[in-house]
């Protein structure tokens, strides 16, 4: 129950420790998207709130995969996650805010190359996503949230 607000985790520090040594760090770095998910509470499942229908998260998301197998169709790749290293600093720029953003969150979480290259795809792909040419800080910051495991389990 170790993160869960309702129940207590009863786990000594060594036993979570081993439990996240399961995983290792080069293992986890080949993970684009890491996500924690919590419970869903009852009052969240009961709201009338409207969501984004599926039909139109899945038109945004074609939308961007067109982008990108424009983008990529003289290398022969179809998608961001597909991007070689040699490819990344052409489309994947940052503007020097972007890159300042970045290089803090990379030294403060102790973030590995492999990581680092994730994350410039994974804001490319949410960039593509929100119909934009320029990575911005937004992106950026939005696809180091997503490297959840890397901030819990090895800072």
């Amino acid at each position: 129950y170790l993160g869960d607000p309702h129940r207590r985790c009863t786990c000594t520090p060594r036993q979570i420790s081993q439990y996240h040594s399961r995983i290792s760090g080069p293992l986890l770095d080949r993970i684009d998207i890491q996500v924690e998910v919590a419970n869903v509470e009852y009052d969240d499942l009961s709201r009338l709130e409207k969501a984004e229908p599926s039909s139109e998260i899945k038109k945004r998301v074609n939308e961007a995969r067109q982008i990108q197998r424009e983008r990529y169709k003289k290398y022969g790749i179809y998608s961001n996650a597909q991007l070689p290293a040699g490819l990344i600093n052409e489309f994947c720029r940052l503007g020097k805010r972007e890159n300042e953003t970045l290089k803090a969150a990379f030294e403060r979480l102790g973030l590995s190359a492999r990581a680092h290259s994730r994350i410039l795809k994974v804001s490319r792909t949410i960039a593509d996503l929100a119909g934009e040419n320029d990575i911005s800080i937004r992106h950026i910051a939005e696809a180091i949230q997503y490297r959840n495991l890397d901030r819990k389990f090895f800072e």
